[in-house]
């Protein structure tokens, strides 16, 4: 019988290999029996885009209720933060989620949210996964049954989610100033909502298409190549916003077409949320995020906590501390005000606010950021490996073994979570295993996007 273990965000597994419908009701059922051990009576449960999604969720669905716990599910796809935000709405345990996020669509995962509204803590994530039996011990009854004696109820997780965000944004505002967005939701969960909270945006991959001809949806540069072009070749379109399978990611696209990677939209954001918002709180990145971050928070009077790799890990500190922003390289990114949980959309809506109130565009907020703590460009390798070399560039890190990369000498060394080489300020190399794909992350930043890449071919030419 499979071994499933929960990565850096839920339990993935290729459809019909390991992510199988007794594979998912094994998972189920310890989760159903978490549940119980901690005296919890109701879950929410959606599912994204992805093939067999609403099979998957009615399987886990059946197997909640057939130990007498209450589900509020999803009536169609929707996004990962509409079921975390229908967990708080419908005052629910927990949350489920049938998705694998950013992995290409031979994948379908399992997440598991709390009710707070945030990935639940890794804490409990973990005794669920030691509950995983090799096989199910109570065969569920049909989902008529029971839908018929109200222990599963369909709701509608999208509704929700729109009302919520008419009353936290200014939409007239963002709607009439002529912005001009591009909006490509990777054939992902996000693509009903934003047409209903914009609804003049250019919609690209809006159709519901389980495949996704092939590309993972993951919100970055290369994935996106489509969206850039758009904006470069209609004046009219001034942003571009791109969210992943689940729309708990983002990314975006200036008026000329270039991308804006996750560390700048931080940035913008803490700019916007100190400066013209008036809110203070914590600062909370992950460990593969810009100083820049660092840097500014400082300059702001404010505190900052770096944590290891995983949205996991900032939720944890959203939920018991006051957190202004927090987030990670990989375009999770939360902000006070919402739940405790990164959400695409919502982001999006933060930075189109910015600029409708300001009357800026997204390159006059960056400079805005590098006036304030100057210029960098980040970048990312995946590296396709085999897990015996992954092991040996890990193990190099952990004893040092690296003093150069090129032309770019190691002064000092970090290890919170994966490999930090610092060369001269401003300037680093980063490694680390992924937690949801067999790929070698390298990180990078230097003082242009030149720059970051000759980092990034330095270290791959020396690990490899």
């Amino acid at each position: 019988m499979t071994k499933i273990k929960f990565g850096t965000d839920g339990w993935r597994a290729i459809i019909a290999q390991d992510y199988t419908v007794e594979n998912v009701m094994r998972v189920a059922e310890a989760t159903a029996k978490w549940m119980k051990l901690n005296k919890m009576k109701k879950a929410v449960i959606g599912h994204d885009c992805r093939f067999g999604g609403e099979m998957f969720a009615e399987t886990t669905a059946r197997v909640l209720a057939a130990y007498n716990i209450r589900v509020h599910m999803a009536k169609g796809f929707v996004s990962t933060p509409m079921v975390s935000l229908g967990v708080v709405k419908t005052k629910s345990d927990i949350g489920i989620v049938i998705t694998a996020s950013h992995n290409p669509p031979s994948y379908n995962g399992f997440k598991l949210k709390s009710r707070v509204g945030g990935p639940m803590l890794p804490a409990q994530v973990q005794e669920i996964e030691d509950l995983i039996a090799n096989k199910i011990k109570r065969t569920p009854l049909s989902l008529a049954h029971y839908m018929e004696a109200g222990k599963i109820k369909y709701v509608s997780l999208e509704d929700m989610y729109v009302e919520h965000a008419k009353k936290n944004f200014d939409l007239k505002l963002i709607n009439k100033s002529n912005i001009g967005l591009a909006y490509d939701a990777m054939y992902g969960a996000g693509m009903n909502a934003l047409a209903r909270l914009i609804p003049d945006a250019r919609m690209l991959h809006c159709d519901l298409n389980p495949g996704m001809h092939g590309q993972a949806p993951e919100p970055i540069y290369r994935n996106l190549t489509e969206l850039s072009s758009v904006i470069k070749n209609d004046p009219s379109l001034k942003v571009g916003l791109a969210n992943d399978g689940d729309a708990d990611r983002i990314g975006l696209f200036d008026e000329d077409g270039n991308f804006v990677d996750s560390h700048h939209i931080l940035l913008i954001l803490l700019m916007y949320m100190y400066k013209y918002k008036g809110y203070r709180g914590k600062v909370a990145v992950t460990f593969s995020v810009t100083e820049k971050m660092t840097d500014m928070a400082e300059k702001f009077g404010l505190p900052t906590t770096v944590t290891k790799i995983g949205f996991k890990y900032l939720a944890e500190i959203m939920a018991e501390e006051d957190c202004i922003v927090a987030g990670e390289e990989s375009g999770g990114l939360a902000v006070k005000g919402h739940i405790p949980e990164r959400d695409g959309i919502w982001i999006g809506l933060v930075v189109l606010e910015y600029m409708a109130k300001t009357g800026k565009t997204l390159k006059e907020l960056i400079k805005e950021v590098y006036d304030l703590v100057g210029s960098f460009s980040c970048d990312r390798y995946d590296l396709h490996v085999t897990e015996d070399k992954k092991q040996e560039v890990l193990q190099k890190c952990r004893e040092q073994q690296y003093k150069s990369f090129g032309k770019y000498n190691v002064s000092k060394m970090e290890s919170i979570d994966g490999f930090k080489f610092t060369f001269e300020k401003g300037k680093w190399v980063m490694f680390r295993a992924s937690g949801t794909e067999p790929v070698l992350r390298v990180y990078s930043q230097g003082n242009s996007p030149e720059e970051a890449i000759a980092i990034l071919d330095a270290a791959k030419a020396t690990i490899l």
